[in-house]
């Protein structure tokens, strides 16, 4: 199960209004959204022991032909993925290395750690320090059980030869802050870790690898997903410079990863393994869980709470400024007519928007692009925009997202609050702080992109 949300049901009823019946809509889908994608539950799903059979997905081993299982399991989800896994494998399961953001709960048999995100740190080398021994110890006959999810290409992190700890932390700021997509920092990430890019597979070969990803990246893409650490690498050093060069990095770059880039575009370092490498012989890796899932979830909840509902996009992406104003625009053609639903109504769309940063405010890219939807749907009666990180952690704070009605603007004014200020140094944390209207869940030990919510409740509600 989900560990409890610092907003469960019966805080977003209040965040909304105490009378309105509505409220239990809006938290029951989102409740549902999050449900679906409950990783121990979708390893469950997909994963059985049966006489002797480990069956996952359409892939069967024989377990009286399998040596010792190891078990390595990486990200936000890492924790309820590692336990459920060990749960189901029991006495099979040899040892395991399990990595989070935060301390969580021993699972017995294994290693729970800690380790830095979103950037880096000492704690993330020691961690991958540790996986490298556990996996120098398999055989050929052994199987070695990795279970991915978001966050795990800064929780797991070894530096190639000559590039220091504090070269990656200045690097990925630089790419955070701005606005570089999931694609290019991990590409880059890729070309400067020798655990990243398909690393992991070396290591754990010639032994079977099976890799279980619950997805935190738009279109699912496994040599994404914590820097695909168990498939083949499509991209190159050339990709890589290209990223450093499309987002003007040259002159900032730390020295050692200039040098390092270099050696590798002159073909003085080897790229990471593509699909013919030898490490993937015996190696496969499926889907647990998406963005897709979880709208589905959501899509299903609301239509049986009586309201039309369709999944507008899992693909958003782009600044997330700029998608707030799109979604708006929705939103407001949801309360002038009869397009593209009729009332009651909840549109779902997915994704993962991005923020250059122009100011020193504080928020995430979910806020953001709440915040930018804040003008353009004043004044439109039973309207509301909810924006949610899955993982409940939106950017550096403490807040999933944030809810924007019709009343927002109205109410932000009579505080002397502008958004069009707040949107200028990024600071849509404190805008809806000082309303009241941040959505806190806490950690939910899942992640799959993020959702927004556009509601068209019946006329003469509360919002």
């Amino acid at each position: 199960m989900l560990r409890p949300y610092g907003m469960g049901v019966r805080a977003i009823r209040i965040l909304f209004s105490p009378m309105m019946k509505d409220a239990d809509v809006v938290a029951t889908v989102m409740t549902a959204a999050l449900a679906a994608v409950e990783p121990g539950a979708a390893l469950r799903a997909l994963m059985q022991v049966d006489a002797g059979q480990l069956r996952v997905g359409p892939q069967q081993y024989d377990l009286g032909q399998i040596g010792r299982i190891w078990l390595v399991a990486v990200g936000k989800a890492a924790r309820p993925m590692a336990a459920a896994a060990a749960l189901m494998l029991g006495q099979r399961l040899h040892a395991g290395v399990v990595v989070a953001p935060e301390v969580a709960e021993p699972i017995a048999g294994m290693r729970v750690l800690a380790a830095g995100h979103p950037i880096p740190n000492a704690a993330s080398i020691a961690a991958a320090q540790q996986v490298a021994a556990l996996l120098a110890q398999t055989q050929p006959a052994d199987l070695v059980l990795v279970l991915l999810s978001g966050g795990g290409s800064a929780l797991l992190s070894l530096p190639v030869p000559g590039v220091a700890l504090a070269d990656l932390q200045a690097l990925t700021r630089q790419l955070l802050a701005c606005g570089a997509p999931i694609q290019a920092i991990n590409c880059l990430r890729k070309h400067l870790d020798q655990i990243k890019g398909g690393g992991l597979a070396h290591m754990a070969a010639p032994a079977h690898l099976l890799t279980l990803v619950l997805s935190d990246v738009v279109g699912n893409s496994l040599d994404v997903i914590a820097s695909g650490p168990t498939v083949p690498d499509p991209t190159s050093f050339a990709d890589a410079w290209a990223v450093i060069e499309r987002y003007g990095l040259v002159a900032s770059l730390p020295p050692a990863i200039r040098e390092h880039l270099q050696r590798g575009l002159a073909g003085q370092v080897a790229d990471t393994p593509g699909p013919a490498a030898a490490c993937f012989a015996r190696a496969t890796t499926l889907l647990v869980g998406s963005n897709l899932h979880a709208a589905q979830a959501a899509q299903c909840a609301a239509q049986a709470a009586g309201f039309q509902s369709m999944i507008l996009t899992t693909y958003l992406q782009g600044e997330a400024r700029a998608a707030g104003r799109l979604l708006a625009a929705i939103g407001r053609e949801l309360a002038l007519g009869q397009h593209p639903l009729p009332r009651p109504a909840c549109i779902i769309v997915g994704g993962e928007t991005t923020v250059t940063l122009r100011g020193g405010g504080r928020g995430g890219r979910n806020q953001e692009l709440a915040l930018a939807a804040v003008s353009d749907l004043a004044g439109l009666p039973d309207i509301a925009l909810l924006t949610l990180a899955t993982d409940g952690v939106d950017g550096p704070t403490d807040a999933a997202g944030a809810l924007v009605t019709g009343t927002t603007l109205q109410r932000a004014q009579a505080l002397g609050l502008d958004p069009q200020e707040y949107l200028a140094r990024n600071d849509a944390y404190t805008f809806f702080a000082a309303l009241g209207d941040l959505i806190h869940t806490g950690p939910t030990e899942t992640n799959v992109n993020d959702l927004a919510f556009l509601f068209a409740l019946p006329r003469n509600s509360c919002f």
